[in-house]
């Protein structure tokens, strides 16, 4: 497509906001909750108190972490669960650093590009649900690896208030029971249309009487407590290698699906390091590609050459400039981020102030540009749920964990419990581009967990989850913190932009038209005006603006301060 809202844009409802027209700059919203023992920010109100609870007993953050992801797998099915990938940034207070770990699944590594395309009979893309988008779920992985470098309490520990609560069931919130129906109906659609081969153990695992769950409504998933109870035992190879991978194996053969146990059977992990701007003396954390993490830090660079502050928070000037910088880093996204394995990725370029300066002589003040290309970074040399945990000794984790477009593919393998994710939608498929689809690749990924360091000491943990919605909403925070002086809270609350129609990963059509720049409504009807007559397109909405949570520590006191996302249902508890 050239322009409007892509596959990618509309990475699932995950980033929706039920409700904001009533919010924008001055509601008063959440207060900061402070503790000193231990904090817990998720989308979740259960998963935080999980976390909380691992914490109290004795567990570490990345426990606390691990036990509140398996919680909300259960507990927000719309947006994640282990058939999903994982990334996380942790801080280490022992060693004084930062870790990055790259939990992403590969595609299958029988299938070539001939042979996708074969089975696509024509079609310009990968489709978004069914078999054919999806790669390895990284997540069991990734949880077994933070926990063998960094865990403290027994793996079997960690999973067993998921499990437990998977059994006894909980109480479905009022988003989720939204998003389920809402899920519910496309999965219909989609397996009436062909796309999804079957839905039986969908309709088996999430629906109550063949209805999705309602608000307040007692949901119960046994068989994703087996799951677990399998993988608590017998550790991650029960999934990659044992009973698990047999059974998921047995499901693609029969559904005509190209992943093979081999593809479980040799997935791993990735440690990273994290890669960093500085931004008004600030250090700014994302993860290298497959993911987005850096188009955060390339629209920093730019950005940091004007003077936010005196513009005004969502002036006209303000938000005209932020979304100028948004276009130009994501026509570099859409270029250049993909699997560091398959190409060479010019990071240090992309990052470097230099290029920025030359991205930025691109910024016309008086109008929005329609089109705009990607630059030449070598020349200048030498591309969800969120959910963030600390602990009184100073282990700060930000994680980030998604099955992508909500729910997923639609896919769930026969007494398993989970969904598998639909990742692999955003392969391209022309040749020669970095991020064209091959056998055992990592996609372009969208998820991305953040942090946030100065003079080498640990500030906060955030992240803000949904699709291109993240490295935008990244750097709202940072500049509603840095440049306007707003606290953890307020910089959550306050109204957001969302600019979309950017040219995607999938190298599908180019932006020709500028997209759309989609505002809350706190955004004053003046500046709206003004945006338009600099040629903007746009648009009034509740959404999607993603979905935030932070963990801000004082680096004095050691007093933690925790942030939840006022749009959504979560919690932030201390203790």
């Amino acid at each position: 497509m050239t322009g409007g809202v892509s596959v990618a844009d509309e990475e699932n409802l995950r980033g929706d906001n039920r409700g904001t027209r009533i919010f924008g700059a001055d509601w008063a919203g959440r207060s900061v909750v402070h503790a000193v023992n231990g904090m817990a920010a998720t989308s979740h109100p259960l998963s935080s108190m999980v976390a909380i609870d691992v914490l109290k007993a004795g567990g570490n953050a990345v426990d606390a972490a691990i036990a509140a992801n398996a919680a909300i797998g259960l507990m927000e099915p719309t947006g994640n669960g282990i058939g999903g990938d994982l990334f996380v940034i942790i801080w280490d207070p022992k060693t004084q650093k930062l870790y990055g770990l790259n939990g992403s699944g590969r595609s299958a590594k029988g299938q070539t590009l001939a042979d996708l395309k074969a089975r696509l009979d024509g079609a310009d893309g990968i489709p978004s649900w069914g078999s054919l988008p999806i790669t390895v779920p990284g997540t069991v992985d990734g949880w077994f690896e933070m926990h063998d470098k960094f865990g403290r309490q027994s793996m079997a520990d960690n999973l067993a208030p998921a499990i437990k609560y998977a059994r006894e069931g909980f109480p479905v919130t009022q988003v989720i029971a939204e998003y389920m129906e809402i899920y519910r109906a496309r999965y219909e659609k989609q397996h009436a249309a062909g796309v999804i081969e079957e839905i039986d153990n969908y309709r088996a695992t999430y629906l109550i009487d063949g209805k999705a769950p309602v608000e307040g409504q007692v949901f119960k998933n046994p068989d994703l407590a087996n799951t677990l109870e399998k993988i608590a035992k017998g550790g991650r190879d029960a999934f990659y290698k044992g009973e698990i991978a047999d059974t998921i194996d047995a499901y693609f053969k029969r559904i005509g699906g190209p992943l093979r146990k081999r593809d479980f059977a040799e997935h791993t992990s990735t440690w990273v390091e994290p890669v960093s701007v500085n931004y008004r003396g600030y250090d700014v954390w994302e993860l290298p590609p497959n993911g987005q993490g850096i188009a955060a830090l390339q629209m920093l660079n730019i950005l940091e050459a004007y003077d936010l502050k005196s513009m005004g928070h969502n002036s006209a000037d303000y938000l005209h400039v932020m979304t100028e910088a948004k276009k130009l880093a994501f026509e570099d996204r859409a270029r250049f981020y993909a699997d560091p394995d398959f190409v060479d990725i010019p990071v240090d370029g992309l990052l470097s102030k230099d290029y920025a300066a030359e991205r930025r002589k691109l910024i016309d003040m008086q109008k929005a540009a329609l089109e705009v290309d990607h630059g030449d970074p070598k020349l200048l040399q030498g591309d969800t749920i969120y959910m963030t945990v600390a602990d009184k000794d100073g282990m700060m984790v930000s994680l980030i964990q998604s099955n992508y477009r909500g729910m997923g593919s639609g896919l769930v393998a026969d007494g398993l419990g989970f969904i598998f994710q639909d990742r692999g939608a955003q392969f391209s498929l022309t040749e020669g581009h970095p991020n064209v689809y091959a056998p055992g690749k990592r996609p372009f990924h969208t998820i991305i967990p953040a942090f946030m360091t100065k003079d080498d000491v640990p500030l906060m943990s955030f992240g803000l989850m949904g699709g291109a919605m993240q490295p935008q909403g990244h750097v709202q925070m940072v500049v509603n913190i840095v440049d306007f002086g707003m606290n953890l809270q307020e910089a959550g609350d306050a109204a957001r932009f969302h600019h979309i129609g950017s040219t995607e990963p999938t190298w599908r059509g180019r932006m020709q038209d500028g997209g759309r720049l989609e505002l809350e409504s706190g955004v004053r009807a003046e500046v709206v005006e003004e945006l338009r007559r600099r040629g903007h397109t746009v648009k009034i909405t509740t959404g999607p603006f993603g979905g935030y949570q932070a963990i801000w520590r004082n680096p004095v006191s050691g007093v933690l301060s925790g942030a939840t996302e006022m749009r959504k249902d979560g919690a932030a508890i201390g203790y």
